[in-house]
């Protein structure tokens, strides 16, 4: 009988149980960071339509070009004009398309929004990277204010304070 080997696809990773509480840390206070300044969190499908990336990253872009993994459904295999969908590689289009599909546009602005989630590259894996990771994000929408870029600048530096990560640059 030949011996199996098992192991994670490469570049993807167990979230072990020694591990979790590290995790749950980390969750835990961007939550808490991210309420306390007002955000709302959002979560949105794993998998989303590829041109939903190509038209708010750009198809000229890394990510588009290859480091999306992409797939066709069954149904659409047998069809000319195929719908490619893909894991996601990053949360932003996610919920710019959540804003305007679900009408956020008609709520109080701007709308304040957090999400933590896995998202996929499929560039070979380096030193560092990984196929899936995990993104925390904080989005606001509906006002151009620089004053918003700087809350999230400081709502950053709470969190990593918090996490107690010092630069050792």
């Amino acid at each position: 009988m030949a011996k199996i080997h098992v192991q994670a696809v490469r570049g993807m990773h167990d979230i072990l149980p020694q591990d979790q509480k590290y995790w749950q840390f980390l969750q835990d206070n961007f939550e808490k960071i991210a309420k306390s300044a007002g955000f709302s969190r959002i979560s949105f499908p794993v998998v989303e339509k590829a041109s939903l990336f190509e038209r708010t990253v750009g198809e000229e872009t890394d990510i588009v070009e290859k480091e999306m993994y992409s797939l066709v459904s069954r149904k659409q295999e047998e069809k000319e004009d195929k719908e490619i969908l893909v894991l996601r590689p990053e949360g932003t289009a996610s919920v710019a398309r959540a804003y305007v599909e679900h009408g956020m546009q008609s709520l109080s602005q701007p709308v304040q929004l957090y999400y933590s989630g896995p998202m996929f590259r499929y560039g070979r894996p380096q030193k560092g990277r990984q196929r899936q990771f995990h993104q925390l994000g904080l989005e606001i929408i509906g006002d151009l204010d620089p004053v918003l870029d700087a809350q999230l600048i400081s709502l950053a530096s709470r969190l990593i304070k918090k996490l107690c990560i010092q630069n050792r640059v």
